[in-house]
């Protein structure tokens, strides 16, 4: 490929980025509109669908447990539904049921999710495909169910996916395959979504109190009895101990006010990284400025300081732009 059709693509792939979210594509969505939120029994989903439901949305809530679904339903403008995301039987029952209810279907917050740690030449193949079936094919399968409401009424779809989608490291491997990937549905999605006018955003969470930590711990302490006698052990014990800390993560209400503001403002952020602390927004980017100079490096078409700061204010004043 020659350096000037090199430049053409990536100009053609800019214009599909800023073009993604025009605020002319973009409907805002009537009183009452429907919602679903997937993975809504506890934890980030649950904060999301009590945040909608107080600002008027209607919300199918997903949940598997019989009790979960009838606790959900108790709360006003919600309507707990039983929801499997790795259940396609499921998934064709709620959208069913919302087609039956006749409110139509605004957006999707596919906010369902597992999460693993293991050394990746030890992990489970057992275990690394339920987390690609709940974490992955779930959000896959669910949108793909609801695409034909969404598109109907110029919605929006919202992924939670992590900051251990941009970042990878030691043990966390499984998990931030299943983000990355989650990462480039989003993109992609986006991208397809637009001549329908549907706006796709991905939320991007740091460490925030959720169950996922408790429910997490008896695949981590597994996996530490498997790297007995490995040079994982140490760090796999220091695994489980981090994981008695989520009751000190903060409420993630900063998150659900991200979702609020993805499926009802005009204009949807593409991103929105959602952090408690400082430290973790600085590892975060490092990390995507650490891949740019990686991917910049040692070839010949590489791009010398100037012209990359330039390609960075561009980026920026993309964003700025009315």
């Amino acid at each position: 490929m020659t350096l000037m059709r090199l430049r053409h693509l990536l100009g053609t792939l800019s214009c599909v980025v800023a073009t993604t979210f025009s605020p002319s594509l973009a409907a805002q969505p009537a009183p009452g509109a429907a919602v679903l939120v997937t993975g809504a029994s506890s934890g980030i989903g649950r904060k999301i669908a009590e945040t909608l439901a107080t600002q008027g949305f209607h919300v199918y809530a997903g949940a598997r447990k019989p009790e979960d679904i009838a606790a959900l339903s108790k709360i006003p403008n919600m309507e707990g539904v039983r929801l499997d995301v790795t259940s396609p039987a499921d998934v064709a029952a709620v959208v069913d049921l919302i087609k039956q209810r006749g409110r139509g279907l605004y957006g999707v917050v596919n906010n369902a999710g597992i999460a693993m740690a293991a050394p990746l030449i030890d992990v489970d193949e057992r275990e690394l495909r339920d987390l690609f079936e709940v974490n992955v094919f779930g959000v896959w399968r669910v949108t793909r169910a609801v695409a034909p409401l969404i598109i109907a009424s110029k919605g929006r779809v919202v992924n939670i996916s992590s900051i251990s989608g941009i970042l990878s490291g030691p043990l966390f491997g499984p998990y931030s395959m299943s983000k990355h990937a989650v990462e480039a549905y989003g993109d992609a999605l986006g991208a397809e979504m637009t001549r329908f006018g549907v706006g796709v955003s991905s939320i991007e969470p740091g460490n925030y109190r959720s169950e996922i930590g408790r429910n997490t711990l008896a695949q981590v302490e597994a996996a530490l009895e498997r790297s007995k006698g490995t040079p994982f052990e140490p760090q796999m014990k220091n695994m489980v101990a981090a994981m008695g800390n989520y009751d000190n993560y903060p409420e993630p209400d900063a998150v659900a006010l991200a979702a609020l503001d993805a499926i009802r403002n005009p204009k949807p952020q593409a991103r929105y990284m959602v952090v408690p602390a400082a430290r973790q927004a600085e590892v975060t980017i490092r990390k995507q400025i650490e891949e740019l100079v990686q991917l910049n490096q040692g070839h010949a078409f590489s791009y010398d300081r100037e012209a990359l700061v330039k390609m960075l204010d561009e980026a920026l004043a993309r964003l700025k732009a009315p």
